[in-house]
Parts: structure tokens; sequence; C-alpha cells
């Protein structure tokens, strides 16, 4: 186990028997499904986290992709691409699903899932100098976040899946952890409480979910590692 990110020259730690491997990157908001869906279900695992840019080549044998997050299992295969890798954990781990039983609203919660990966390339806009484009992916963020505000006033639960948190909400929720971002743009960028008043009380409530505290970082911490980021000498291990 390391959660000091490894890069090349490093050794592959030994994985502990009967244990699931997870490799992560902290910062990673696609990683940080997993590791959601891994403490949701209580799953014995370690983590292994792997400098992106510096990736070491035994990391780079386990995987035809190099990406994050990759779960290895005892004997050794891996399957990777994060809603396949936590769909898999939620077949074989059965006894906590996170999805619906029911086929149809399994479905529905699949396709919420693909419809929220709308917002992921707005954030790219964080790279941005230019105001305008910032505000434009700003207002798209917010114009998709509307359809979630009603479909989870249409469902009358505190979470997209009902009174507990299920893979729609850990699914969605990097991204979410992730919005006070915008405000280190500009202060005006924070979200309409007129407009999303259910989203908001959503996201107070995932922040008191215990899954959630295990990976949830502040908007400071999230700001330091893009400061490194854009800078162009990342620092995985800003906060170690």
């Amino acid at each position: 186990m390391s959660l000091k990110h490894l890069a090349s020259g490093s050794s592959c730690p030994p994985l502990a028997k009967g244990n699931l491997r997870l490799y992560s990157m902290k910062y990673c908001p696609y990683a940080q499904r997993t590791r959601l869906v891994l403490a949701a279900k209580k799953i014995p695992h370690d983590i292994v986290n792997i400098n992106l840019v510096d990736k070491p080549h035994w990391f780079m044998e386990k995987t035809p992709l190099g990406k994050v997050p990759l779960l290895e299992l005892q004997d050794g295969s891996v399957i990777y691409e994060s809603l396949i890798v936590d769909d898999y954990l939620d077949e074989k781990y059965s006894e906590v699903p996170l999805y619906p039983k029911d086929p149809y609203k399994k479905a529905k919660d699949r396709i919420l899932i693909g419809d929220f990966d709308k917002i992921t390339p707005l954030f790219i806009s964080l790279k941005s100098q230019d105001i305008l484009t910032v505000q434009a992916s700003f207002d798209g963020i917010v114009k998709i976040l509307n359809n979630f505000e009603e479909e989870l006033k249409k469902r009358e639960t505190k979470y997209f899946s009902g009174s507990q948190p299920g893979m729609v909400d850990f699914t969605i929720w990097p991204w979410a952890e992730r919005l006070e971002l915008f405000k280190y743009k500009d202060a005006q960028y924070v979200l309409p409480e007129e407009q999303l008043p259910h989203l908001l009380l959503w996201i107070q409530r995932m922040k008191e979910n215990d899954a959630v505290r295990e990976s949830y970082l502040s908007p400071d911490k999230h700001f330091a590692f893009l400061q490194t980021f854009l800078s162009g000498s990342v620092n995985y291990d800003i906060d170690n």
C-alpha cells in the first residue's frame, strides 16, 4: 500500500493476501468514484497511488491504457474504466447493492449517470484565463444541474438512490465536490440556491456520508493541486 504517488524507478508493493488493490490518484475524480464504492461496500482493499506523469514501468505492464482507476483482483487479473470497475464491484459484492433491483429503475439510473458525464468536459475551462470561456462553462454546468434538480425533486428522496446514497450519488459526487473550484476564478461562480435548492441540500447530505468523508478533499486542497497542475510542475503529494 502506498499513499505517496509512485513513479518510475519504484517497486510495486506486495499485495496483501485476500485483498483487492486499487491503483489510484488522490485528485482524480474517476478514481474517486471507485474509492467511494469500495468504502460504501466496506470491501477490504489497499490503495496504491500512481504518478500519472511519470508512471512506473510495472504499472504500465498491468494496463494497456495507463490510467486510473485500475482494480487488481486477488489472482492478479485487472479491470479498468471507472464505471466498469464500479459495476463489477456492485455485482460481485452484492450484499450492499448500490443499484436498484428493478431492471427499469437500474436502467434509468444508468441513463442519469450518462447525462451527468456531459458536465465533465466543462471543467476543462478551469485551465483557461479567458473569463468568457469560464463563464460559458459555468453557465453550462448550471443548466445541466437544473435537470438533476428536477430529477431529485421528482424522486422525492434525500438521495438519487433513495434514503441512502447509491451508485448514482457516488458516481456523480466527485464532480459535485469540485464545483467550488470555479469560485477561485471569480467569487460570483456560486450555485444559485433559489434555482437548485434540492441539489444543494443533497450536496450537504453527501458531505456527511461516511464513504464520502474517507476521500473528501476541501476546495482549498483541490485548488492547491490544480495550481501545480497548471504550472506544468504537477505535485501529486502536495497534501502529504
